[in-house]
């Protein structure tokens, strides 16, 4: 192959993975994990299956439509919301959405760890929100540094279903695989990308540590 070819080729790989890791699926693999990997895992299939579609449809589908009225009204360029002066209003909505569903969870009397994860979520883009209006940081490597801090609280506070430590090693890697790709799509520098990774993990983790 030739160079353009593998160009190309690696601008692919990175946009799949910027697709499939986006930061509005995140709370979904999140919940997902909950559901499957830690002692949850108990509850009836159709009771984890609902919970989860809810959810997703709190934190990723209604976030979307929203993005989609804005987009129409032309007050966002795309529904990436590549652009810093225009994520403030869709952070915030996010960020309302996560509270929402993290009360659903918690009428549903979920665990309160699991509530707290969502509680971390919503903070996290509070966060970036705040960060953003000087400095533009990565939602990719926020979201999937959340992840990371859910997986990592479940298994050291025993509440996982079986040994985890593999799956936070493929999450880990994935991470990686996620910000190199942001940067080959040049959407962001090593920086925004580290410091992404680094609010996601501490908001998640702390809250789930001291409040969960």
């Amino acid at each position: 192959m030739n160079r353009y070819t593998i160009n190309r080729l690696i601008a692919g790989v990175a946009n799949f993975l910027s697709t499939a890791l986006s930061p509005l699926l995140m709370p979904t693999y999140g919940v997902f994990l909950v559901f499957w990997v830690s002692v949850l895992c108990l509850l009836p299939y159709g009771q984890r299956v609902t919970h989860l579609l809810v959810c997703m449809g709190i934190t990723c589908i209604i976030p979307l439509i929203f993005l989609s009225v804005l987009r129409h009204f032309k007050l966002v360029k795309d529904i990436h919301v590549d652009m810093r002066e225009q994520r403030l209003i869709p952070y915030l909505f996010t960020a309302l959405c996560y509270g929402v569903s993290a009360f659903y969870l918690h009428y549903w009397h979920s665990p309160r760890w699991f509530v707290m994860f969502m509680v971390g979520s919503a903070i996290t883009v509070l966060v970036m929100a705040l960060i953003n209006l000087k400095w533009k940081i990565s939602a990719h490597m926020a979201g999937i540094g959340g992840v990371i801090a859910l997986i990592y609280q479940i298994h050291v506070q025993g509440l996982s279903a079986f040994n985890l430590m593999w799956l936070l090693c493929i999450t880990v890697i994935m991470a990686g695989l996620l910000g190199s790709s942001r940067m080959v799509l040049k959407r962001h520098d090593i920086l925004q990308v580290v410091a992404g990774v680094v609010v996601g993990f501490l908001c998640v983790s702390m809250t789930m540590r001291f409040f969960g």
